[in-house]
């Protein structure tokens, strides 16, 4: 199983680094979205 999923992540490192950059934007929008009532 182990060697399954080391397979898994070889094969698709570009898709996890895409993967991970779109979820760290969706999560900065989101904690902006949330501060800008605050500034008014």
């Amino acid at each position: 199983m182990t060697q399954d999923i080391r397979t898994a992540i070889q094969r698709s490192k570009e898709t996890i680094l895409g993967d991970a950059i779109g979820a760290l934007s969706i999560a900065v929008m989101l904690l902006v979205g949330l501060s800008l009532p605050g500034l008014t």
